[in-house]
């Protein structure tokens, strides 16, 4: 258990580590996390690319993972009740935790923090750490296979998580206490903490929200040439990698972006992207990499061509699987391709983004996130043709009559997506790429957004269509919208749209969608506007059902008409924060 600290005085946090977590395969005892003598592999985090010193990005923000980890040093130290220097102005602070209770697994533990600000004013926090080998896959910002022992390895996860909580943007932070000790007999582990940055000057425009870890070729030095379409344009670009679920490093050789002209061919020569000055980078399992900023004109409402070498081998890939859209890929072993303005290396296609998850563009007022399923990611939609509810949502807040910022509209759909249960678990190669679920997801795909203004939460038909009671949605949905509120979003709730005549639209899950689009409609505050997509795409004579002349055909998801009559419908004036 955590010793009561001896000074008030706030001291850099590496200066409060009190516990040494981290331990060598070849002395597994010398470590002890949780007061049982088991500790973290000093060799499996640097498989994953978390060696020692080294700045991980998670969901926007910045951690340096502890120098100290893996030696006979300290690397974390056991909340209760320190001052931790960190002075800056951010938008939330980013805790690097786990929780640990020496009898074995636990429920987790957490507390009530304090920030301090240089103006002398105060505000608290709440902090919960999920424990370390008991925690939920789907959250983690990193899995480890092993645990070791004083008696050895044993085959088992580990794992560490990144959470984050609000903070007052407008004040300059001056330290912040961590939480007391609970008294559970758990322990929080605190290995890093930061201020995260506010995307100042910057809209997002494009993104795309990682589905699943699934199997690829493998891919031996081959250059991916992904198609993306632009929502706000903007003087200069950068793009966002990302390596979720992942349990190994993925190296980027060289990267580009360019306009397309037609299929893979460029408009142009594409335009050289460079990650803290240099062409390639290395994306640790688990993190997140931005380009640095480039001067590259980006346009509204058009297709570009982010391509990325990958020296590879490259047997599984984190993917959005429906894209909608075709994006190509050279042949194995043809090498860096990124910079050829021509078609001819890329023989084969992909109807998948895999690593690629974002595209900002410089200036801007801001995002609109779409939240949601198969019909906001565009499923059934007109291949190539960019006819998703949100594509047409950002036409709309682009025309001059309009009378709105033209935010960018940045679509976080995965198809069979649920809010309540993570279909695809979170970690391992898998076929399912369903994805984690929305309020195990919404951190990254909605609140770590670049510049993201408002919300638009349009999900739930599939947690009803697979028996999750109307109760368990409502809850859901109350707790993504209490979230987004407190990291200072608006939020607006759409409707579920009726779905009977496909197989698992039963008259029991439309008695259910009827309970929670009444609590949608009249929500008591939870969401700050509504919009009716039940009442935009149903038939009049027949309201279970889509209107025949929006259904695409298989009764669940409207088509091209249905989808435009969608964001045709919704008043612009709601999105505005």
């Amino acid at each position: 258990m955590a010793q009561a600290p001896t000074t008030t005085k706030p001291l850099p946090l590496e200066r409060l580590f009190d516990n040494r977590a981290v331990g060598d395969d070849t002395a597994p005892g010398t470590a002890d996390f949780d007061g049982a003598g088991n500790s973290l592999s000093a060799q499996d985090l640097r498989a994953a690319g978390w060696t020692p010193g080294r700045t991980i990005a998670l969901d926007a923000a910045r951690l340096t993972w502890p120098r100290s980890a893996g030696s006979a040093r300290p690397d974390n130290v056991i909340a209760d009740g320190q001052s931790v220097r960190l002075r800056g102005r951010g938008d939330a602070l980013t805790f690097l935790v786990a929780s640990s209770t020496p009898g074995g697994p636990g429920a987790g533990a957490g507390g009530t923090g304090r920030v301090r600000y240089e103006d002398g004013s105060t505000g608290t926090y709440t902090l919960s750490a999920p424990d370390w080998r008991a925690g939920p896959a789907a959250t983690k910002a990193v899995g480890l296979p092993h645990v070791n022992t004083a008696d050895g390895q044993r085959p088992e996860a580990a794992r560490l998580y990144a959470v984050t909580v609000p903070l007052r943007g407008d004040r300059q932070v001056a330290s912040v206490t961590l939480p007391r000790d609970p008294g559970s007999g758990a322990d929080l582990h605190v290995f890093a903490v930061s201020l995260r940055q506010p995307a100042r000057g910057w809209t997002g425009s494009w993104a795309a929200s990682t589905a699943g870890y699934t199997k690829v070729g493998p891919w031996t030095d081959q250059t991916l040439r992904l198609v993306v379409h632009t929502s706000a344009g903007g003087p200069g670009a950068r793009v966002r990698l990302e390596n979720t679920f992942a349990a190994a490093p993925v190296d980027i050789g060289h990267a580009t972006v360019a306009l397309q002209a037609t299929g893979a061919a460029a408009s142009g020569t594409p335009v050289p992207l460079t990650f803290r000055g240099r062409a390639g980078t290395s994306i640790p399992a688990g993190a997140q990499v931005f380009s640095d900023p480039v001067n590259f004109p980006v346009p509204a409402d058009a297709n570009l061509l982010v391509s990325i070498h990958l020296p590879g081998p490259v047997a599984a890939v984190p993917v959005h699987t429906q894209a909608t859209q075709r994006s190509f890929l050279s042949a194995p072993g043809s090498g860096d391709r990124t910079g050829e303005a021509g078609a001819d290396a890329y023989t084969g296609t992909l109807t998948t983004w895999p690593f690629l998850t974002g595209v900002d563009v410089r200036g801007g007022p801001g995002s609109v996130v779409a939240l949601g399923d198969s019909i906001t990611d565009g499923t059934k939609s007109t291949m190539d043709a960019n006819r998703r509810w949100p594509d047409v949502l950002a036409r709309r807040l682009r025309a001059p009559s309009s009378g709105v910022p033209a935010y960018g509209v940045v679509n976080s759909g995965i198809s069979a997506n649920r809010v309540v249960t993570d279909v695809y678990p979170g970690d391992g190669v898998s076929t399912v790429t369903s994805g984690v679920s929305a309020a195990s997801r919404l951190e990254r795909d909605v609140l770590a957004q670049t510049s993201a203004r408002t919300v638009v939460v349009f999900q739930g038909i599939n947690d009803l269509r697979w028996g999750t009671s109307a109760e368990s949605v409502i809850a859901g949905l109350k707790g993504l919208a209490a979230r987004a509120h407190a990291r200072g979003l608006r939020v607006v709730g759409g409707t579920i749209t009726p779905c009977e005549g496909e197989a698992l639209c039963t008259a029991d899950a439309d008695a259910r969608r009827s309970v929670v689009n009444a609590f949608i409609r009249d929500n008591g505050g939870v969401f700050d506007a509504v919009l009716d997509f039940d009442a935009v795409v149903r038939d009049p004579a027949h309201p279970s059902r889509i209107l025949p002349a929006y259904d695409s055909g298989d009764h669940l998801h409207p088509g091209d008409a249905g989808l435009k009559a969608m964001a045709d419908a919704i008043p612009l004036r709601s999105l505005l924060g």
